[in-house]
């Protein structure tokens, strides 16, 4: 599902990778929690997964396609396959829950019919099919975060990437957060989350790949959150690249121009780079 082979990568203008030598296997219905300390590689390690960015060596393969070999323009057909939650939710403030999900699927060109289909499905799942109406303003914080899973899971994406899901939002919420994403996961969908929360992944007891200083020094089935592990098969003594917090920048704004049946002047700039064509 998810295939790393020694990939690295090095960000021109720093002295040392940001990601070394990475070999990496999620098998299809996988949960892999990824953590690490902030600049350990986390971020880079999805955007090499989500064709953000380019590896300056190895290969990465996701749903069987080796992202190297996929043209830019057919970039946005391979991430329809893939779906990205985020910390910060990244609503549209003046469209309504219903709304919110259902541009997701205009985007990328569903029909009517499949929208007022699926929409109503996906709010059930994640519980809130009575705040279909609502808009994000009128919502808590975790039910903001459950219209932000929605979205990304309501064209029922192969794979889902959670970026610190939970940060912003409190151990109760959290919780139920986790819930709604281990129903996602137990209907099939791969899930990879990245985050700092240890009482979420010690009490879940998944896979744990953790990262630090750009490798992988864990990788353990049904595993708990811990920290200031020495690189796989390295002794103590052995040199460990430092990575600059610099490298965890934003990535380049994809530039194609939408064809769309929506108005591409409605999407705004923090809205998921999933939708951007």
């Amino acid at each position: 599902m998810i295939l790393f082979d020694q990939v690295s990568k090095m960000y021109r203008g720093q002295a040392r990778p940001a990601v070394h030598n990475v070999t990496l296997d999620v098998q299809a219905g996988e949960f892999v929690f990824l953590v690490g300390a902030s600049g350990s590689g986390k971020s880079s390690l999805l955007r090499l997964i989500l064709k953000e960015e380019r590896p300056s060596n190895g290969t990465v393969h996701v749903l069987g396609q080796d992202l190297k070999k996929i043209p830019a323009r057919k970039v946005p057909i391979f991430r329809r396959s893939l779906g990205v939650v985020f910390q910060d939710f990244r609503l549209l403030p003046q469209k309504t829950v219903f709304d919110n999900v259902a541009f997701s699927l205009q985007v990328i060109g569903r029909s009517s019919g499949f929208i007022h289909e699926a929409v109503p499905d996906v709010l059930q799942t994640v519980g809130l099919a009575s705040k279909a109406d609502n808009f994000p303003h009128e919502l808590s914080g975790g039910e903001q975060q459950r219209v932000a899973i929605a979205r990304a899971v309501v064209n029922k994406p192969a794979i889902l990437v959670a970026d610190e899901p939970t940060g912003n939002l409190d151990p109760a919420t959290s919780a139920g957060i986790m819930n709604v994403l281990s129903r996602i996961n137990a209907s099939g969908t791969t899930v990879l989350m990245a985050t700092h929360d240890a009482g979420i992944v010690n009490q879940m007891q998944r896979r744990v790949v953790e990262i630090s200083q750009g490798r992988i020094v864990r990788d353990e089935h049904e595993g708990g959150y811990q920290e200031g592990s020495v690189p796989l098969g390295e002794a103590d003594t052995a040199p460990i690249p430092v990575v600059d917090e610099r490298e965890a920048v934003e990535p380049t704004p994809l530039k194609k121009k939408l064809d769309l049946s929506v108005d591409p002047d409605e999407i705004p700039e923090q809205f998921p780079w999933e939708l951007r064509a």
